[in-house]
């Protein structure tokens, strides 16, 4: 079951709410939705998201994907202080979606060293994946007012 969240988006999975307080990039570029139980995101893909063939640009996606692993490694990881900060991210592009389709993330830890996590995760749509990467991304500390930030890269 889903509920309509506004006219600008199709309706949105349960469990699903939109992330506050994610800075501009997000705030430009969103919505981005999340749910808690797992830190996995998710985003109705909108014409403003397209390349000029109509299908989600992939710095979209690498975007959404940058964003789906340091959230997923703070929540698995249990870190609670510092910003995850990309140190690498590598993807591959395995299927195009279109404008309307529903994409969710996910992710995993496969090693900390230090300050440095490693992770994995994909996004799919319709039951496909569409992008799978991997990351690297450093445990920074970071000045108070960008503490707000802590659940993304």
């Amino acid at each position: 079951m889903s509920h309509r969240i506004d006219t600008m988006n199709a309706d949105v999975p349960e469990g699903f709410v939109q992330l506050s307080n994610a800075g501009q990039f997000v705030s430009v570029n969103g919505p981005i939705y999340i749910r808690a139980s797992d830190r996995s995101l998710g985003f109705r893909v909108r014409s403003a998201h397209c390349n000029p063939v109509g299908i989600c640009h992939g710095g979209w996606l690498a975007s959404f994907l940058d964003m789906q692993l340091p959230a997923s490694a703070r929540h698995v990881g249990s870190l609670t202080d510092g910003f995850l900060v990309t140190v690498s991210l590598s993807l591959d592009y395995l299927s195009p979606v279109e404008v309307g389709s529903w994409v969710e993330g996910n992710a995993t830890i496969l090693d900390r060293k230090g300050s440095l996590i490693f992770t994995q995760g994909m996004a799919t749509s319709s039951g496909s994946i569409i992008v799978r990467g991997s990351g690297v991304y450093k445990i920074a500390r970071v000045p108070p007012l960008a503490a707000d930030a802590k659940h993304g890269s």
